[in-house]
């Protein structure tokens, strides 16, 4: 049997969903403001996982441009039918909810037909869609019916909670009017569907309670995608609210059978530290464990921690970006000029800051709790540097140029800032994410940010430390996670080489 391996998919990987096909398994996860859109993780055992590819690396595919912090591509499903791939998603505050397909999970996949309702005046309104088919080749659309647009209060919207339509998708319509299915236990914020077909009955999986420590998976049975739905007696199947389980926030799960024959639930879930376990350093990540069936219904066993050994990237840019690069509501493409220099990334700074919304940044999702990072950086042409962002307001910075190294601290709205002189133009940039010192007391912290530099042919310069626990996903509220990456802020700045590594230990 294959290790299980939890987290299942490390760092900014939320809301994950998995379909199998002749063996091999198709992982996709959200990706908000992030571009490249929704990441497909392949594996055939369960245990190894490869990115291969994303749904979104066209412009236009995703309308994230202008998308508000949070905004963007919000949880796809990803499902296998009659030989095409299919994923539906919601661009929230974008171009709206999206069918995408493709003949090969890696891509290229479609540019995104708007599901439209049935009066063709607009998109189906919701969030969290779910795809599947009956017997006959009807096709269903389950969402979460969760009202983004024309909410009085944005902090309150309407919730009109699990919607159900039959939709053409010769024409991306819908064939009727929204109808209200089976919204769980009376928990906050019924969202996640997915309808599956077992043993000639059709189950609803849900997750209810917010995403948040009330998060949780539920379930109801019924004759047919469209019900009526009966919950089971067991529910909810998954939750670690007021439980010392080191993984929080388990829900928002999807069902497969596994490649033993097992069948397995991907669920997302966060990896809180500190003495009151607060702070989650690295956001929501992708999980897996095993389901059990009786009398016709599915026990969910509590997700086991059980982490990667750790790992080390370098990169030399001596070719294209891997698949890892990322950038914000834009393509890394558009920014990374591998091309004017040999084996280096060249930014050229456009106007823009980290506090901007389209930063010239790209970057990769930190993987491990205890983390390193050091990007050789030539800043003779320029102002730029090494960051670990959250959103725009949540950042940590060490930035280089103009014969001054500054490390710098942006947190909602409260700035520091630590600077040093720097004498040559090459330098080593380190950020470092490190497990608190001990002595701290009860209540502690998730992690300590050193951030640091070494001149070139010099030794390196501790210049400061910054706690952790404002780059959680408790203090920021985010949606993602940390991404670690290089910036320019001024002319242009040659990024010559990158190294990562980390464990969680």
């Amino acid at each position: 049997m294959s290790t299980l391996f939890n987290p299942l998919i490390n760092g900014f990987h939320p809301d994950p969903s998995v379909v199998g096909v002749d063996g091999v398994y198709y992982l996709a996860t959200s990706t908000f403001e992030y571009l490249p859109g929704i990441p497909i993780h392949r594996s055939t055992d369960f245990e190894t996982w490869e990115l291969i590819g994303h749904v979104a690396t066209r412009p236009g595919q995703l309308g994230v441009e202008k998308v508000p912090t949070g905004g963007g591509a919000w949880a796809p499903t990803i499902r296998h039918h009659d030989g095409v791939f299919h994923l539906v998603i919601t661009d929230a505050m974008g171009r709206g909810m999206l069918h995408f397909t493709a003949t090969d999970a890696a891509g290229p996949w479609s540019d995104g037909d708007l599901l439209l309702k049935a009066d063709g005046t607009g998109t189906i309104e919701g969030i969290d869609p779910d795809i599947a088919w009956d017997a006959d080749g009807a096709c269903f659309v389950t969402f979460s019916g969760l009202q983004l647009s024309g909410a009085l209060n944005p902090n309150q919207p309407a919730h009109l909670g699990i919607q159900q339509v039959r939709v053409d998708l010769a024409t991306h319509r819908a064939l009727e009017e929204p109808r209200s299915l089976w919204s769980g236990t009376g928990l906050m914020f019924p969202e996640a569907p997915h309808l599956y077909e077992v043993d000639g009955a059709w189950y609803l999986l849900i997750a209810e309670g917010g995403t948040e420590r009330g998060h949780s998976i539920s379930i109801a049975r019924g004759p047919s995608p469209e019900g009526p739905f009966v919950g089971s007696p067991g529910n909810p199947l998954v939750s670690a609210r007021s439980t010392p389980r080191p993984i929080q926030n388990t829900g928002h799960g999807d069902l497969v059978v596994g490649p033993d024959g097992e069948w397995l639930c991907v669920l997302l879930g966060v990896r809180p530290r500190s003495g009151t376990r607060a702070f989650s350093a690295l956001g929501r990540e992708t999980f897996a464990t095993p389901v059990t069936w009786a009398d016709g219904w599915p026990a969910i066993a509590p997700v086991e921690l059980n982490p990667r050994p750790g790992t080390r990237a370098e990169v030399v840019f001596d070719g294209p970006l891997d698949h890892e690069w990322v950038a914000v509501r834009r393509l890394p493409t558009e920014i990374a000029d591998l091309e004017s220099r040999s084996s280096a990334l060249v930014l050229h700074a456009d106007g823009t800051t980290l506090a901007d919304s389209r930063p010239v940044f790209v970057g990769r999702r930190q993987e491990h709790l205890n983390n390193a990072v050091t990007a050789r950086v030539d800043v003779s042409a320029g102002v730029g540097g090494l960051a670990v962002r959250y959103d725009e307001a949540f950042r940590i910075e060490i930035e280089a140029g103009g014969g001054t190294v500054t490390a710098r601290a942006s947190l909602g709205g409260l700035h520091q800032e630590w600077s040093a002189p720097l004498g040559t133009d090459v330098v080593d940039l380190h950020l470092d994410s490190r497990r608190p010192a001990p002595g701290r007391g009860i209540v502690s912290t998730s992690d300590m940010f050193h951030l640091g530099f070494t001149p070139d042919g010099g030794e390196r310069v501790e210049l400061a430390q910054v706690d952790g626990r404002f780059l959680s996903s408790e203090v920021t509220e985010s949606f993602t996670g940390r991404v670690i990456g290089v910036y320019a802020v001024d002319g242009d700045v040659a990024v010559l080489r990158w190294a990562a590594e980390g464990d969680d230990e």
